[in-house]
């Protein structure tokens, strides 16, 4: 059993098979959620157990929910321009500037919190519902998910948890991607 498997079976599994997993998953009352940290390379590794882990939680009466963060950057983007010209324009003024751009297009034009609330159940029911946010390494470099649990605030009913391909630094600090600096702003719980 890998590091990764072993992690999720002990740490994240035994709290989402609970008949209400919600004061064990969040550090708030109001947060329902939490982070899972990941190696980036273990990304492959990480949507194949997570397959698995999904099969094992229908098998108890809960239902999962994932919320892909790379098709939300998709939709976020083509609701601006169209790939084409995406293309064109890091052809024309190079990474650093698509980098921003992108970053406006997620934080002000089409905000990506907008993109992920509106995956989130229709109808929640706390008890059986589970949301997975996965895919958060397609927003690298251009958007860092420190602020989207945050950002979620209130608009999150059921347990949910953030997969962040990153690293654990100190007491509460993720270095997204295990390059970025370290944010130290978490206040969702880090399983």
């Amino acid at each position: 059993m890998s590091n990764l498997e072993e992690r999720l079976r002990r740490d994240l599994e035994p709290i989402l098979e609970m008949a209400d997993p919600r004061p064990r998953i969040s550090a708030y009352h109001d947060m329902p959620y939490a982070i899972f940290p990941y190696k980036p390379s273990d990304e492959f590794q990480l949507r194949t157990q997570l397959t698995m882990l999904e099969i094992r939680l229908s098998q108890k009466g809960k239902q999962v929910h994932s919320i892909s963060l790379a098709e939300c950057l998709d939709e976020a983007m083509r609701s601006q321009n169209t790939l084409e010209d995406w293309f064109a324009v890091e052809r024309e003024q190079g990474v650093a500037t698509i980098v921003e751009t992108v970053h406006a297009v997620l934080s002000e034009y089409s905000p990506l919190v907008d993109h992920v609330a509106g995956r989130m159940p229709a109808h929640p029911d706390p008890l059986c519902d589970i949301v997975f946010i996965v895919r958060a390494g397609a927003l690298f470099p251009m958007y860092r998910t420190f602020s989207l649990p945050e950002q979620l605030k209130g608009q999150v009913h059921v347990p949910t948890v953030l997969f962040y391909p990153g690293e654990v630094e100190g007491a509460g600090g993720l270095k997204f991607m295990g390059v970025l600096d370290a944010e130290h702003n978490y206040r969702s719980k880090i399983i």
